[in-house]
């Protein structure tokens, strides 16, 4: 024990000096001609605050001259200006020795500070502990497209003040995220749920009306779910290795779905205009064999209009952002009418299977990769080493509104995954159907909204606590699904919401049906028949004279939604 006690020691004093050599923050330089030009702008820089800390606030910071001696690598005496850098901050090239090297002639030559300038990517310019304590001046990366920005903009004559103002525990940006997403988990559970039960009364309608016409939506399975995560996993763990070249199949596959979000989530609008109903005459074209209406052919076309302008300026960070956004709620929204869980137990199991999928790929793959890093956040912000620079577009994003070096340098905008929408918001839908079949006024569906949105609000507030990508699903799982459950039970539902029973899937309510509001009458014996039925097995009504329909009451929460 007391030979090794050395060698333990030895070993956490390399470990803390290995910490301590790749230690980095993100800071700015905000730069400003002296011939008072255009207004001032920052720049990010990459410092080790082990050479020297810079001030949190710009007031306190210096503003020196900014000198480029990029022609320079400044690794030898020879290299140091005739009048040194007195006052200065000069600007030289990265490489040929080492960062202390370049630091210290820069500070014996008078300098106030160093900025080295970098066409690769920006790494920490390290040290040892002695070379810390030796070097008194702040020492900082900068990146080459930076530099030439600064000198085309402000010209040569400019100023530099370099400072580190602190993080914000959560960016404004959050509130507009959250009213996105719950609003969209609460439109869409809502008009899934609506327009679902709406079509099972339609069915029992002698005529054929425009509900014949309407796409029939999908139910999950099982054997559905497993692949849908199987495949999900192979194509984050593609993305990872292969990004560059899978990146314009994914921004591709969002054109085309999200135009045709955008086209189901507007036509029902469009459908109440009093105008453009004429149809395009007799052809045998594809598609306009069918005759569409004028105004849907020109909502189709301006759904596909609107995904083109995303497609071609989507890296027009100033407003594109807010093109991508629309399209991926009308997205989201899709898709929540399309697919449908039938049953609580199908609920349960796809948020189960994707609560690991999630924790999985974004807290343990970092000890599975070369680099440390998370794949899924890897993949959903864009490796760093990406030659084509694109991002993902499965995601909701919105820029930061406070000022500050990481939203400068690294994440300029707060992301929500698609995913993290969808998978909470088809359990919301299943609650809606469930509300209205079992006439509970809602309560099953207002809750798991308000649960998600209390999810998303720790998932936010974990973000803030841990400073790195949290998986949302973590936290939106078990608030709805323990929400959703824990009422059931309440209500001493928890048998039908489980099975789905509480669905009548083809039995129309019939015209004798009491009203709540009469309370509780004795059942017929055609009612006790089906009521002795076993769960999960189809119920039959026995037949009615042909010439004696039964007349169909819709219930409230149809009446009015337009599908």
């Amino acid at each position: 024990m007391t030979a090794a006690a050395p060698t333990v020691v030895w070993l956490r004093a390399a470990i803390l000096l290995f910490v301590a050599q790749v230690t980095c923050e993100y800071g700015m330089v905000r730069v400003v001609s002296e011939t008072g030009g255009p207004k001032g702008k920052d720049y990010c820089i990459l410092y080790n605050p082990q050479w020297a800390h810079l001030p949190h606030d710009l007031g306190k910071a210096s503003l020196l001259q900014l000198r480029d001696w990029t022609a320079s690598m400044l690794c030898s005496p020879s290299d140091l200006p005739a009048k040194g850098f007195s006052n200065q901050i000069p600007l030289v090239m990265r490489g040929n020795c080492t960062f202390y090297e370049k630091v210290r002639l820069a500070q014996g030559s008078g300098a106030r500070g160093l900025l080295i300038v970098s066409k690769e990517t920006l790494v920490p310019p390290g040290g040892n502990k002695t070379q810390y304590e030796e070097i008194g001046i702040p020492v900082a990366l900068l990146s080459h497209k930076d530099m030439v920005d600064i000198f085309k903009s402000f010209g040569r004559a400019v100023r530099a003040a370099l400072h580190a103002p602190n993080e914000p525990l959560l960016d404004y940006n959050m509130v507009v995220i959250f009213i996105m997403a719950v609003g969209t988990v609460a439109l869409g559970g809502y008009w899934a749920g609506s327009r679902d039960v709406r079509k099972r009364y339609m069915k029992h309608k002698r005529d054929d009306g425009p509900e014949k016409q309407e796409d029939e939506a999908v139910d999950v399975t099982p054997v559905m779910t497993c692949v849908f995560v199987v495949m999900c996993c192979s194509m984050l763990v593609l993305l990872y290795y292969f990004y560059d070249h899978l990146v314009y199949v994914i921004i591709g596959i969002f054109c085309l779905a999200s135009s045709t979000g955008l086209y189901s989530c507007l036509s029902p609008l469009v459908q109440r205009l009093p105008f453009g109903k004429c149809r395009v005459p007799d052809n045998n074209l594809p598609y306009f064999h069918k005759r569409p209406q004028v105004r849907m052919l020109l909502l189709a076309l301006f759904c596909v209009a609107v995904s083109v302008v995303w497609g071609v300026f989507r890296n027009e960070d100033q407003w594109a952002w807010i093109l991508q956004d629309a399209l991926g709620i009308a997205f989201c929204l899709y898709m929540l009418k399309t697919i449908r869980l039938p049953t609580f137990k199908a609920c349960t199991l796809l948020l189960l299977v994707l609560f690991v999928y999630d924790v999985f790929f974004v807290f343990i793959t970092p000890f599975l990769t070369k680099s440390g890093n998370s794949i899924m956040v890897e993949v959903a912000t864009g490796p760093t080493d990406s030659a084509t620079h694109e991002k993902l577009p499965m995601v909701l994003k919105v820029p930061r509104l406070n000022t500050s070096p990481l939203a400068l340098c690294d994440r300029p905008f707060s992301l929500l995954g698609f995913g993290d929408i969808l998978v909470p918001g088809l359990l919301v839908a299943y609650c809606h159907r469930f509300d209205i079949q079992v006439q509970s006024s809602r309560i099953y569906f207002v809750a798991c909204t308000i649960a998600y949105g209390i999810g998303l609000l720790v998932t936010f507030m974990a973000l803030a606590l841990m400073q790195r990508g949290q998986p949302a699903l973590l936290y939106l799982v078990p608030c709805t699904l323990t929400t959703s459950g824990a009422l059931a039970l309440w209500r001493r539902e928890l048998g039908m919401f489980w099975t789905g029973s509480g669905f009548a899937k083809d039995i129309p309510q019939p015209s004798w049906a009491p009203a709540a509001a009469q309370g509780p009458q004795p059942p017929k014996e055609s009612e006790a028949t089906l009521s002795q039925q076993p769960p999960g097995e189809a119920q039959v009504m026995p037949a009615l004279p042909a010439e004696q329909p039964p007349e169909l009451t819709e219930p409230k929460d149809v009446a009015g939604v337009s599908t």
